[in-house]
């Protein structure tokens, strides 16, 4: 696919961690293959969101600045009403067909990402670590099986 590419908020927290680890390095390594390709790479408000809010109660400055960094170096996608509304849609969905993908008072920022690729208006997949919840509603992949 050479669509946008969303960041779900494992990969971004990949890309925000300070250390040197494997997973944050190949992470890094992967970004800067796909900018160098031309790609179009979007950090969705809502992954901001999921990751900030620990990223903060963790009192990790570093990673915040690295993801405030991410922020304005990659387009940013805010949160908008047609996006929320749509994913409530996915929210009521899942519930009638007895599949939620978060419990019902949680937030479900899975349907809410899935709705901002939705709204995007372009081909797109999200990159993750996860592709339970998100494949059921939009092209997902694995960060690391997604080739500049």
């Amino acid at each position: 696919m050479t669509g946008a590419i969303l960041l779900d908020a494992g990969p971004l927290g990949l890309l925000c961690n300070p250390n040197s680890s494997p997973q944050p390095v190949a992470c890094r390594a992967w970004l800067a293959a796909l900018l160098a390709a031309g790609r179009r790479v979007i950090v969705p408000e809502i992954a901001d969101y999921e990751l900030r809010r620990e990223l903060i109660r963790i009192r990790s400055t570093a990673a915040i600045a690295n993801l405030d960094r991410y922020g304005r170096q990659l387009d940013y996608l805010p949160l908008t009403t047609t996006a929320m509304r749509r994913a409530a849609e996915l929210w009521a969905q899942a519930r009638a067909a007895g599949r939620p993908t978060a419990p019902d008072p949680a937030l479900d920022c899975d349907v809410i990402l899935a709705a901002q690729a939705l709204t995007l208006g372009a081909p797109a997949v999200v990159a993750t670590g996860n592709l339970a919840h998100l494949s059921r509603y939009v092209t997902a992949d694995l960060w690391q099986n997604i080739a500049p």
